[in-house]
């Protein structure tokens, strides 16, 4: 039987009325590609469903053809409340800034990360991916990242965006305030944190390596 991972992403594309986002696409494409070609299968779903929105500064019209055909699920994703996460060995959650928006307190994104966390499955995100977890809690009530090492887009590379004002909270503050250990390296440099049955990466650049660590713990 092939390892089935949920892959969920972003519906939020506007942070204020100037300024787009949406998934920052490498963020879904690599990982889907290395799922792939591991013989995962994979099934992408965003809190609303539907269509998703690229950020479109991680999107141009010189990219890889083979990532054509990987984005075809963002055309149209399943919606959460359809999920039945009984069916997933593990969770992916991309990132991008859309993430900030819609993930944080979900109801139904916090059912799924129950049941992985409940489940011992692999909990995996990358980059602004972690926000999924904020307000997530156990069957005890604590938060699910509490004295988790776990990592994702750092303060200081919000400050290099040059975005930080437009955003609802910081992810690495918020984190912090959930009693996640959360650990910092160099911006825009590869780097992966993997506690338990958690697997973190830091930035777009981590992305593969985040992937590669999931595949890693499914074999």
């Amino acid at each position: 039987m092939a390892k089935k991972i949920l892959m969920i992403v972003t519906n939020t594309k506007q942070m204020d009325e100037k300024h787009e986002t949406g998934l920052w696409l490498q963020e879904f494409v690599e990982p889907s590609m290395e799922f792939k070609q591991a013989g995962f299968e994979i099934t992408a779903a965003s809190i609303k469903g539907g269509k998703i929105p690229i950020d479109p500064n991680s999107y141009s019209n010189d990219l890889p053809d083979i990532w054509d055909g990987v984005m075809e699920p963002l055309r149209d994703t399943i919606p959460l409340e359809q999920v039945k996460p009984a069916e997933f060995d593990a969770v992916f959650l991309s990132g991008g800034h859309g993430t900030m928006f819609d993930f944080p307190e979900n109801q139904e994104l916090g059912k799924i990360l129950e049941h992985f966390v409940e489940e011992k499955k692999t909990i995996s995100a990358v980059c602004h991916g972690p926000a999924g977890f904020i307000g997530v809690k156990d069957k005890n009530g604590k938060s699910i990242v509490s004295g988790v090492k776990i990592t994702g887009f750092t303060n200081e590379e919000e400050v290099e965006a040059k975005v930080e004002k437009l955003l609802p909270f910081k992810l690495e503050d918020k984190l912090r305030e959930e009693g996640a250990e959360f650990i910092v390296s160099g911006t825009s440099q590869d780097h992966v944190e993997v506690d338990g049955n958690f697997v973190t990466g830091q930035n777009p650049q981590s992305s593969l390596s985040t992937a590669q660590a999931v595949i890693r713990q499914l074999q």
